[in-house]
């Protein structure tokens, strides 16, 4: 028996139970599909920025993330304390480039980027199973089925659905999404150009267990043979051999390999003596040219892969599912034509180039030859600069994102500040459903009757701000971003912003 869905994605990490969360809010019948029979625990990312950390908060998720982050805050503080002996006492870091800390002092907070209020004012530091657990605590919530230990095999793209394989059961979905991961089986099968930089380095990260740990400084440090880094929380370990890229991608990583790596950077003779996680990383930096095909999407490491230095990539895929979530469920509902998807390669392939360029860039300034220490030497020198210090933090932050929606308000096109209101609710609150919102400032009759052919799909909400805002309405797409806004209550343009981003009026 053939099933049938609207959508499958495929992967069941946070970046595709976060799309498959969003598909099934908007009543999208979606399936994930995951090969492994567990969740991954291998030590991945630590953390969101703030414009991930949006997301999450618009769907009412926020909270949970922050007492998972507390606590791991705990264990900082704990390292912390048994390290001061050795490290002294810590600035405040506002992020890091290519191990080149930021001192969070130096950061222009009155710049105006940061005056438009956000539910969190930095990184939220929670490893990615702690992401994966909240994500699928949402995803049983909304009755999204994730089946296990079930490997996709092939599928056809026959131009009016997908017909997928995994092993002998045969799907037929009317769109296949692949968020599999940088080695994509769907990606490969479904012959996205992903063009790109060979390796260079070899990196490790892992958690483990060791002895002879004199000379082994906490925090991370740049030697004449390497990058080497210990904690932030116990046995947590980072080494990075410049010298070419590992020679078997695939086989698994031992202790023999983890102890070569770290005393061939640190210069110590450190032992491993137990693993608890470990993986294997390099500087492969592609990205798919288009990430749709057809019928078939790709987001996260499927679409663009990278060094984790700067710790871009689970943002930078949480991005792809919010951004694509509420277009493919759009699509799907049929109010939308198939070319609203064309704005989510336009939208989110300019974040993705970012993103390896700066960890391109973070590379670069790793290496141990003399041109590249110079570099290294004159970066540091910018970053302790209050304009050096800014930039970077405006960029690793997410608090510079925004997409090219033209022109008009200088909000269009960025993340809708989170306003407190004047019936105590704060605006990102009322995005729990998925839908778009129209937020009507001065209660215009002018503005309702332009938006009423399409009440089906944009909600209004008439509110106040708290505080005296020069703005008296917006429109703002699901994902959070702002289509269209007015200072003076003119509704010129929304009827043009309406029509492009939620087709044609009912």
């Amino acid at each position: 028996m053939t099933e049938t869905f609207d959508v499958v994605v495929a992967g069941a990490g946070p970046v595709g139970l976060m799309l498959a969360c969003e598909l099934r809010l908007a009543g999208v019948d979606v399936l994930v599909v995951e090969r492994l029979t567990e969740p991954d625990q291998t030590i991945k990312a630590g953390g969101m920025n703030v414009a991930a950390a949006e997301a999450f908060y618009r769907r009412g998720m926020l909270p949970e993330l922050q007492r998972r982050a507390y606590l791991r805050m705990e264990q900082f503080a704990a390292f912390a304390k048994a390290a001061s002996t050795t490290v002294g006492k810590p600035k405040v870091m506002g992020g890091h480039f290519a191990g080149i800390f930021l001192d969070a002092s130096l950061i222009h907070t009155d710049d105006p980027i940061y005056a438009d209020p956000a539910p969190v004012v930095g990184a939220i530091f929670v490893h990615q199973q702690g992401i994966e657990e909240v994500l699928a605590e949402r995803a049983e919530q909304l009755g999204v089925p994730v089946r296990r230990g079930v490997e996709l095999t092939g599928f056809t793209d026959d131009s009016d659905c997908v017909t997928i394989w995994l092993g002998d059961t045969v799907i037929r979905a009317a769109w296949l999404v692949g968020c599999d991961g940088g080695r994509s089986t769907v990606r490969k099968l479904g012959g996205f150009e992903f063009p790109g930089v060979d390796p260079l380095i070899t990196g490790h990260q892992a958690v483990v267990e060791m002895s002879y740990t004199e000379g082994l400084r906490p925090g991370w440090h740049t030697t004449d043979t390497g990058i080497y880094a210990v904690g932030p929380t116990p046995g947590r370990i980072l080494a990075v051999e410049l010298d070419g890229p590992p020679a078997d991608r695939e086989a698994p990583v031992t202790a023999a390999e983890l102890q070569a790596a770290l005393r061939k950077a640190s210069g110590t003779q450190v032992e491993i003596t137990a693993v608890h996680s470990a993986t294997r990383f390099t500087d492969n930096t592609r990205q798919a040219t288009d990430y749709r095909r057809g019928r078939v999407l790709l987001a996260g490491d499927a679409a663009h892969v990278h060094s984790p230095f700067g710790g871009q990539g689970l943002n930078l895929g949480i991005g792809d599912a919010v951004n694509l979530g509420w277009k493919l469920a759009a699509v799907v509902a049929g109010w939308a034509p198939d070319d609203l998807l064309d704005s989510y390669t336009a939208e989110r392939h300019p974040i993705g180039e970012w993103v390896l360029d700066w960890t391109r860039a973070q590379v670069a300034i790793m290496r141990t030859d003399a041109h590249s220490r110079a570099m290294r030497r004159v970066t540091e020198q910018l970053l302790a600069t209050r304009d050096g210090a800014t930039l970077v933090h405006r960029k690793i932050s997410g608090r510079e994102l925004h997409y090219d929606l033209g022109v008009g308000h200088p909000l269009v096109g960025r993340s809708v500040p989170d306003f407190e209101l004047s019936d105590g609710t704060r605006l990102g609150e009322h995005f729990g459903d998925g839908r778009a919102v129209l937020v009507d400032l001065t209660d215009s009759p002018a503005l309702r009757e332009a938006a009423a052919p399409w009440s089906d799909r944009v909600r209004t909400l008439i509110v106040k701000t708290a505080q005296p805002r020069d703005i008296s309405a917006l429109l703002v797409r699901p994902d959070g971003f702002v289509a269209w806004a007015t200072r003076a209550g003119s509704t010129v343009g929304l009827t043009a912003a309406l029509s492009r981003w939620f087709g044609a009026p009912a």
